[in-house]
């Protein structure tokens, strides 16, 4: 049997050995999946959010084993794989508390040619959900996707990636402590092939998180069978500093919005556009912060390694390409790039089309430019072909609140960063190579499940049309109220 091995990103030490599932296994468990499924739907809402709520439970009682886990297996630090923790415990509750207010039937309005009528719509489970998970956050991120499709009523097949597949594996083993009569939530695991056979393997809908290269592989796998997909395709997030900011706030806040997470955050800012009147100071402190940052696997250190031994030649690339073309590295460099280490990089009067500024790089690295307004801002934000999220920073409501709606983005935080991904009544997602759809929040719960619209006559129309036997006045009647309401 081929076998995958789980690595430390940091010793390279194996972490554990896992099966490569073929597309048989895959399409077993679809084919469990679904039997689960209808156990599942059965439950109703109430009977789900008893068991999702076991499950929370048992994951704030063991999110110390937990972290450690992802620790050594993605190289993150150990608070903040807790602090992602709670981000996905918040969700899990938040869908399985709201997801009958949000999918349970409701009465809508049946208009004047539905008088007869009574008129509602309802969300049914779709069956089952495929989710192809990242390794970056590997508990939130395919949470916001799990966590949803379960409590919509439907079962489902994770497929976590190959860099974070003890985590995946963790999250399967102890929600069937949880819920042990039914398969619901089962974990296949492998490379590519795994995933591709997940798309082909007869689920409902398929949710992807990674690279627009890879999500456009998953839609054209998914296209076969016509099975609709999420995807949630990576970023290159700009922040924007008006000349109003609190400048000292606005870097404290990107700097972590940059580098933390050793910058590998789809959310993460890439980009900084700050008005001239702030440059100077933005700049000043920024370097400051981003210079003291502490890189490395011990207990104390702020950043971990890249997860992916592939990445370092990437911010490499990026960085080089950079200063090649005229700009400067106002803190590290080329040199920042060590083994599975990269350290902060702030790099200064990058040309807009430049690889650092244009294509993900997904490394502790930022761009800052010099603007005249933020009209300017704006249109450099908007000009990339990501569209995920994007911060601003003014100490006007107005102006922060303008600027937001005209930045082209799925999600805005303004005066701090990503702090939308922490609310769960607000959908994620974004446009563009960021992929389309949404998780989290009302519109989350809703992407795993099909809406059901029912009209129940209540009595006979006075007027009917819908019949072979109406006669002249019944249509005349339906003319002249047509008229009458909208032809004036």
């Amino acid at each position: 049997m081929t076998t995958l091995e789980s690595l430390n990103p940091a010793t390279g030490e194996v972490v554990a050995r896992y099966p490569v599932d073929g597309e048989a296994t895959v399409r077993d468990a679809v084919r469990h999946a679904r039997d689960a499924a209808l156990w599942w739907a059965g439950l109703d809402f109430a009977g789900r959010a008893e068991r999702l709520k076991a499950w929370k439970r048992t994951i704030v009682r063991r999110m110390d084993e937990l972290a450690r886990l992802m620790r050594e297996e993605t190289g993150k630090p150990f608070d903040d794989a807790r602090l992602e923790i709670v981000a996905a415990v918040e969700h899990l509750h938040w869908a399985a508390t709201h997801a009958r207010k949000v999918l349970g039937p409701a009465r809508v309005s049946p208009g004047p040619l539905g008088l007869n009528l009574a008129a509602s719509v309802e969300y049914r489970p779709l069956g089952v959900v495929g989710v192809i998970g990242p390794w970056n956050y590997p508990v939130l991120t395919p949470m916001g996707s799990i966590a949803y499709a379960l409590a919509a009523g439907n079962a489902v097949v994770f497929k976590p990636s190959e860099y974070s597949t003890a985590v995946g594996v963790w999250l399967g083993r102890t929600f069937a402590e949880a819920v042990p009569e039914e398969p619901v939530l089962q974990i296949v695991t492998g490379f590519g092939d795994t995933g591709a056979a997940l798309c082909r393997g007869g689920v409902d809908k398929l949710a992807f998180t990674g690279s627009p290269g890879t999500g456009r592989l998953v839609m054209a796998a998914c296209a076969e069978t016509l099975t609709p997909v999420v995807i949630e395709g990576g970023g290159k997030d700009a922040a924007i500093v008006a000349a109003d900011a609190d400048v000292d706030a606005a870097a404290e806040a990107i700097a972590f919005g940059a580098m933390g997470n050793a910058g590998q955050t789809c959310v993460g800012i890439e980009r900084a556009y700050v008005v001239e009147a702030a440059y100077d100071r933005f700049v000043e402190r920024l370097s400051h912060i981003a210079s003291g940052i502490r890189v490395g696997s011990g207990d104390g250190d702020q950043i971990g390694p890249m997860t992916m031994p592939g990445q370092p030649d990437v911010v490499r690339r990026h960085i080089e390409d950079a200063i090649k073309h005229g700009g400067r590295a106002v803190v590290g460099g080329p040199e920042s790039v060590r083994g599975p280490f990269v350290a902060p990089v702030v790099l200064v009067d990058v040309p807009e089309d430049s690889e650092a500024v244009t294509d993900e790089t997904f490394g502790p690295t930022i761009t800052v430019k010099k603007v005249r307004d933020v009209d300017e801002a704006i249109e450099m934000a908007n000009a990339g072909r990501y569209g995920l999220g994007s911060a601003v920073f003014s100490r006007s409501r107005e102006t922060a609140m303008d600027v937001a709606r005209r930045i082209r983005s799925g999600m805005t935080s303004i005066n701090s960063v990503q702090s939308f991904s922490m609310v769960a009544a607000l959908p994620f997602g974004g446009s563009g190579d960021s992929g389309f759809g949404r998780i989290h929040g009302p519109d989350g719960l809703r992407e795993f499940a099909q809406p059901k619209a029912i009209a129940r006559q209540r009595f006979k129309p006075l007027v009917n049309v819908l019949t072979f036997d109406r006669s002249d006045k019944d249509m005349a009647t339906t003319l002249k109220l047509i008229r009458f309401r909208h032809g004036r």
